[in-house]
């Protein structure tokens, strides 16, 4: 390799120079986040990380201390969390788990899932049933919010927090008035964020967006900056890219060409729908091949998978290159997936707590769970410290009851019968309805009465595997003499490296000095480009769950080096903290027209999968093919209101 640093990505062993020079042999501190306030928890011993994990003494997922935000490792779908589904899908649940200890406790309602979907039907229900109602809310997790969760650090003194999964509250004024309402009613005032969410500070900090080209895609090592203002040509220019590709992205970029001449709009749309945006550069723009790689993973952060599984049609409306001539008007394509059509907003992506949205997951449990979380804003939920013990009392109307894995949940006379596993044993409670908020391929092993047509539907959609790396620098003087913010990376491991958003709130305040600590967010989708996209997806999760945090934490300091080391970055000095956030059950499958028919209304996998079995509803983002936080509000709503007819009686006491 080239890249100055003698490393290759994943190539070398713990004990390595060139490991040593990453820093992978030096522990990690794990700190904790306390109002505010940095506690230490201490080194880790003589052994460094990697030999521990090598060595099977640590594992890089368990805590450092009993604060689920502040552990850091392997996080996301976190070891402890998915063993007991995988044993129930395999066939493989031991004989105990048929012969639960029965509890004695008295519910109104359990939700199975505690991600926002989950939380949002506990909030709708209190609303319907009254606040007396009692409601038992089981996650598999160590810590509730599903993808909308926090990572929190303290460096040198300062804490940091950031979003583990669940970004932003993107395009609010397309929120249906239910989700608007329930936000308002959480005190989010998403005006706010105008004036939270620093716009300016990148161009302040004279920090541009740069490319970084990776030797064993094209050749050499090169960051480059892109700047939006100066010609296409200048910018190609300095990169290590052949003359040839060159000269082809060049010519993609500023030509106004129909390469659908003759055809109608409609007929172009139809056309764009069923082909792919790369077959569609090469067979109809004639691009050459070799500047394929370029563009690769230019869809990966809203799809998942690269431009071989994402129909040309959204690229459209994704502002991509090559459809300037086709004349098209601003009517979506037919099968045009939502993503595409909600990111032709011209809305402000600033609607971000400094943890993303787990801080609609904080406020909704501060309202269901008095005494949980200090504070009574939007801004002091922000730096306020969860009491976990407080999730789970029996004198409380709403218990969140974490580390519970459903395995089993049955129509009875009586209503509803839930079996979860905790700490190795199975336990049993009832209620008079159940709301399965989970994801939707579960749902057939947990609720085996499902007829066969509804599990299929249930299993149709294959959720993207994501991985979200956080990495908390010491400072970010490299960025700054780099002048550089965002990195996107079409070759290398992590496709997307970027300084997080600067958000300052609720006495919570974002990086001013480069001297001074920031997080640095990483993405990866593990896919494999030349299969249909849930193919592609159910490879992607076997690497995710195959892949061990010291190889995710080799490829973060090798990159890192390799991208930054021109402005001085030193991985084995300048990080601090690794956390990565796996989710091998990410964004929920949208519907995809390059493999998707069209169905007809109330026939997609979607509707025929939500329907109600019994006493038991189903809600999700996988229930609306929509991989937004809206659609986990709107679809609790509809669970809810599907029970509306049972709310009717008195809630039992």
């Amino acid at each position: 390799m080239s890249g100055g640093d003698g490393i290759t990505p994943g190539g070398c062993g713990a004990d390595s120079a060139g490991d040593r020079d990453l820093g992978m042999d030096r522990p990690i501190a794990r700190r904790d986040f306390l109002n505010g306030l940095a506690v230490g928890i201490g080194a880790l011993g003589a052994l460094t990380p990697s030999e521990l994990l090598r060595h099977g003494i640590l594992d890089a997922s368990a805590p450092a201390d009993d604060y689920p935000p502040a552990r850091t490792g392997l996080r996301g779908s976190h070891d402890g969390a998915f063993e007991n589904a995988h044993r129930l899908r395999d066939g493989m649940a031991p004989p105990e788990w048929s012969t639960p200890t029965e509890l004695k406790e008295t519910y109104d309602l359990i939700i199975v899932g505690a991600g926002i979907s989950g939380l949002s039907a506990a909030h709708f229900y209190r609303q319907q049933a009254g606040t007396r109602a009692r409601i038992l809310v089981l996650d598999n997790h160590d810590d509730f919010g599903g993808h909308a969760r926090r990572n929190e650090f303290t460096v040198d003194g300062k804490p940091l927090i950031s979003y583990a999964g669940t970004q932003s509250i993107d395009t609010p004024s397309r929120y249906s008035r239910v989700a608007q309402q329930l936000l308002r009613d959480l005190g989010i005032d998403v005006q706010a964020f105008y004036k939270l969410y620093d716009q300016e500070y990148f161009e302040r900090h004279q920090l541009g967006d740069g490319v970084f080209f990776d030797a064993e895609t094209f050749g050499r090592d090169a960051l480059v900056m892109h700047n939006e203002d100066e010609p296409i040509t200048a910018y190609l220019a300095r990169t290590p890219m052949s003359d040839l590709v060159k000269k082809e992205i060049a010519r993609l970029y500023v030509s106004r060409a129909d390469f659908l001449t003759g055809r109608s709009i409609a007929e172009k749309k139809a056309l764009l729908a069923r082909t792919s945006y790369a077959d569609y550069l090469t067979r109809h723009v004639r691009l050459t091949p070799e500047a394929l790689p370029y563009f690769q993973t230019f869809t990966h952060d809203l799809f998942g998978v690269g431009i071989d599984a994402v129909p040309a049609g959204d690229c459209v409306m994704l502002d991509l290159p090559g459809f300037a001539g086709l004349g098209l008007d601003d009517s979506p394509a037919p099968g045009m997936g939502r993503s595409a059509i909600l990111h032709g907003s011209d809305e402000p992506y600033i609607f971000h707590f400094p943890d993303g949205n787990a801080s609609i997951a904080r406020l909704l449990v501060r309202a269901l769970v008095p005494g949980s979380i200090p504070g009574r804003t939007m801004f002091d939920v922000v730096g306020a410290r969860v009491n976990y013990a407080a999730l789970d009392r029996p004198s409380q109307h709403v218990c969140l009851r974490l580390n519970s894995t459903v395995v089993n949940a049955r129509n009875v006379a009586t209503g509803v019968e839930v079996t979860y596993v905790r700490d190795g044993k199975a336990e049993k409670v009832h209620a008079p309805r159940c709301i399965m908020a989970c994801w939707n391929g579960i749902i057939p092993y947990v609720v085996p009465e499902i007829d066969a047509d509804q599990k299929a539907a249930l299993r149709y959609g294959v959720k993207v595997p994501l991985v979200y790396t956080n990495v908390a620098l010491r400072n970010w003087k490299a960025l700054e003499k780099l002048k550089v913010g965002s990195i996107f990376a079409p070759g290398a491991y992590f496709y997307d490296t970027s300084m997080d958003f600067p958000v300052s709130m609720g006495g919570y305040r974002y990086a001013q000095a480069s001297s001074e600590p920031v997080v640095l967010t990483m993405h990866r989708t593990p896919c494999k480009p030349g299969l249909a996209a849930r193919e592609q997806q159910r490879v992607g999760r076997g690497e995710l769950l195959g892949t061990a945090y010291a190889t995710y934490e080799q490829h973060v300091r090798n990159q890192l080096a390799r991208m930054l080391g021109p402005g001085g970055f030193d991985p084995a000095r300048d990080i601090a903290a690794i956390t990565v956030n796996r989710w091998s059950h990410g964004y929920a499958y949208e519907y995809n027209s390059l493999w998707d028919p069209q169905w007809q209304p109330g026939e997609s996998p979607c509707e025929i999968g939500r329907r109600p079995v019994g006493n038991i509803a189903i809600a999700n983002s996988d229930s609306a093919a929509y991989a937004y936080t809206d659609a986990a509000i709107d679809q609790a709503w509809r669970a809810v209101t599907e029970l509306r007819g049972q709310l009717a009686r008195p809630p039992r006491r």
